[in-house]
This record gives C-alpha cells, structure tokens and sequence, in this order.
C-alpha cells in the first residue's frame, strides 16, 4: 500500500509514536481516508492494524462511518434492512484539503467528505500527541462534522439499519492482533459481552504483546485507555470487539439515527491512552483522567 502525500510523524518527547497517512492509495472500496498507522507505545510497541485479513478496510486510528444518508464512508459491504450485509457501489471518500497547523506533536487538518460527486460534510480534525508518564502517553482525537448540503443529512450504523449489535461507526481504532483476545474492562466491568453498547467513562483494550501469527512481536505488554470527553448527557456507546478482532469505536448512531440539520456541526472528542504494559483497573482510569482533563 504506497500513499502520494507526505505522512507527518507524532512524537512525543522526541520519539515517534504514529504515522499519518493524509492520501493512501485505496480501492473505492476502501472508503479512502486519512489515519494513523503504525502507533506506538513509548517503547515502540505496535497497537495498530492496517489492512488486515479478517477486515481489509479496517486502518488503523481514524474516523469512518457506514450510512451517512445512504453512502459508505466505512468500506466493505453495506447492511440492507431486510437483505442483510451487501456489495453495493455506494462508497465515499475523506478527501485531505489542507493542514491548519502542523507541529511534531500534532496537526489541525481539514478534509471534505465526498460521494457520488458531491461534498455532504466538512470536517475539520484536530489531533495531538501528549506525554503521560515515562511508560504511556495520549491521543486527543477531536473532529467536528458540519452538514455542507443544503437539505437534512443523517448518520447511521447497521444497528439503526436492523442489525443488533453492530452499532459501528464514528471514531475507531483497529488494535493490535495477537494469537489470544484483548483483554477488556471498564472501571466497574469485565469482558466484551459486558461492555459492547454501553456507556462508560472510559474502556480499556489490554493485550500480552505476544508475537502476533506468522510474524515477530515485542513480548511486551500494552494497553489502550479510550475516554469520551464529553458530558455525561452526550455520551456515545462503546462499540467494543475482542473475540473476533481487537478493536474500540465510539459510536455516533447506536439506537437511533443522527441527524445533521443544513449548515450544523457534530463535534466529538476521544482521548486515548498508550501505554506500555497491562495496566491495571486504578491505573487506567487515573491515566483517562489525566489524559481528558490536559
């Protein structure tokens, strides 16, 4: 997979810690769009996938969605009420406009989202790299999505759609694979079944390191902290994978559809820790904290 832009690098305290492709050269059906892939704990530690087998548009850290008013800004197939997952020509694509501002520990980036010819939103995306501790540092992830149509546009997921469970859609980080599943938990809950569709402070994804199948691996253990900074009032759920796949998202349509009026903004903000090591339960929620109150 080669890209035809430049791919600014976060660092933090001097180290690079993730790459971010503005223009990768993807299939339509991809559903092209920038993302950060590889990121790295502090001691170098992937916890990202891109592109892989089980899920060849899931790349790595970014933001994608499956229904904005019918197009596919998520990749794959589409889930048709009544019809079921489905290969349909109706993929859009986040087009890069131009960095706002652009520093080694982060960028302010505008994109246009298109489809079928047309701009349906605007977006303007702030992302920024922050040391924790000598072991872990944060990902402040904010973008804001304004309806650039002169008519009603709506958000959805295959869940609004008919299909229980599959709320995805919004931001989303694709973790790092690895022989056994994630471990997963919140401050007073354990286990995907437990945690998928809920609403919570934050949610942990934490694995061994181990070298993942077919491949070489750090022996090192990780965790990801993901917190939505966001009054309590306006909290997503969590879309949470570990059995099948190891990823996190916060969901942006989980019961119900988002509507976006002409010339309003959606503006959600996710805080993501990086750290080395498995983290326990009072160490991961006092990193959320620190990370969503810097």
């Amino acid at each position: 997979m080669t890209t035809t832009d430049e791919c600014p690098v976060l660092r933090v305290a001097g180290r690079p810690v993730g790459r971010y492709v503005t223009r990768p050269q993807l299939t339509p059906r991809h559903a092209p769009r920038p993302y950060l892939h590889p990121v790295t704990t502090l001691a170098g530690t992937a916890v990202t996938e891109l592109a892989p087998a089980d899920h060849p548009h899931h790349l790595g850290v970014g933001v994608a969605v499956p229904d904005v008013e019918g197009h596919n800004f998520w990749g794959g197939r589409t889930f048709v009420r009544g019809q079921g997952p489905t290969e349909l020509d109706n993929h859009g694509a986040q087009r890069h406009v131009a960095f706002r501002l652009r520093d080694p520990d982060g960028f302010v980036e505008e994109l246009r989202w298109m489809a079928a010819g047309a701009e349906l939103l605007r977006e303007r995306r702030t992302v920024a790299a922050t040391e924790l501790s000598d072991r872990a540092w944060a990902l402040d992830f904010t973008f804001s999505l304004t309806n650039v149509t002169p008519g009603l546009l709506s958000v959805g997921s295959p869940a609004t759609n008919g299909r229980p469970g599959a709320a995805y859609g919004g931001f989303f980080w694709r973790a790092r694979k690895e022989p056994g599943a994630p471990e997963v938990f919140t401050a007073d809950r354990d286990g995907e079944p437990e945690i998928h569709g809920t609403r919570a402070d934050w949610v942990a994804l934490s694995g061994s390191g181990s070298p993942r199948s077919g491949g070489a691996g750090s022996g090192a253990g990780w965790t990801l902290v993901l917190a939505g900074a966001t009054d309590r009032t306006r909290q997503d759920q969590w879309f949470v994978r570990a059995a099948e796949y190891p990823g996190v998202g916060s969901s942006l349509a989980s019961e119900e559809r988002l509507p976006i009026e002409p010339g309003d903004t959606v503006v959600r903000r996710i805080v993501t820790v990086v750290a080395d090591g498995r983290l326990s339960r009072d160490e991961a929620g006092a990193l959320a904290r620190k990370a969503v109150s810097r």
